[in-house]
């Protein structure tokens, strides 16, 4: 049986560090003296972050602006499997990032126009709606579809067993209606485009276009999600989010 539990509150974000310089000072023909009694002031050279670090221009414009939840996956090269994911979060003080995580992704690598079939994971930000699994809700915010369909069977590229992938996924919003089950077939941009690109638990090898992660991380990112927060996650390899 399929059960959903309506959206609440959850939203990550990113982080770029920002230069503080300071300006040349004149140089007196007598440098003062030094006072003992009145010591110079603490003043904290530290500026809270703007941005993701890695983002360029073009990629930090697609986040939305109400987006505080933003999970970052960056690819190792453009055809290369192999990825980490950090999930940044919006403060009062900046962007603050969480812990790197290794991660899988397509076999082939990375596309800017993903199709069926071909074996790359979708460069892009994309928002993330809705999760499932094949195990109960851990307690996350985000809608959960709890179901048999989240079963995996067979073995990956590299003869590994696929059993348990499905255990808990995050739906990215690839080609896909937002606030339907990750299950949901629908493909607004067609069937040639593909979808069904996921989030979920790590069977230690490339997957077919999906990001793949180890299942207590994937349990951590579903419990820190919020629907409050709007989040995105923000992927590709790293060339093309530098762009």
């Amino acid at each position: 049986m399929i059960t959903r539990r309506p959206q609440v509150a959850l939203l990550a974000a990113a982080l770029l560090l920002t230069g503080c310089g300071g300006g040349a000072a004149a140089t007196p023909e007598r440098p003062a003296a030094a006072s003992p009694t009145s010591p110079a002031p603490r003043i904290s050279l530290e500026v809270a972050p703007q941005q993701v670090p890695g983002l360029g221009p073009r990629t930090w414009a697609q986040v939305p602006s109400r987006t505080r939840q933003a999970v970052v996956v960056t690819g190792r090269g453009k055809n290369s499997p192999l990825s980490t994911v950090v999930l940044y979060e919006r403060t009062e003080a900046g962007w603050q990032a969480g812990e790197s995580r290794l991660a899988h992704n397509a076999l082939r690598g990375w596309t800017d126009h993903h199709r069926a079939g071909d074996l790359r994971s979708p460069v892009g930000v994309f928002t993330l709606t809705d999760a499932g699994g094949l195990l109960a809700d851990p307690g996350t915010r985000l809608p959960y579809d709890h179901g048999v369909g989240f079963t995996a069977t067979g073995t990956g590229f590299e003869g590994e067993p696929l059993a348990g992938s499905f255990d808990y996924v995050i739906a990215i919003n690839y080609n896909r209606e937002p606030g339907t089950s990750p299950l949901d077939w629908t493909r607004p941009l067609g069937a040639g485009r593909g979808g069904g690109i996921w989030l979920h638990v790590d069977h230690d090898g490339p997957t077919q276009g999906c990001v793949s992660i180890a299942r207590e991380h994937m349990k951590e990112l579903l419990l820190a999600l919020d629907p409050d927060r709007h989040p995105v996650v923000v992927m590709g390899d790293a060339k093309s989010l530098a762009r």
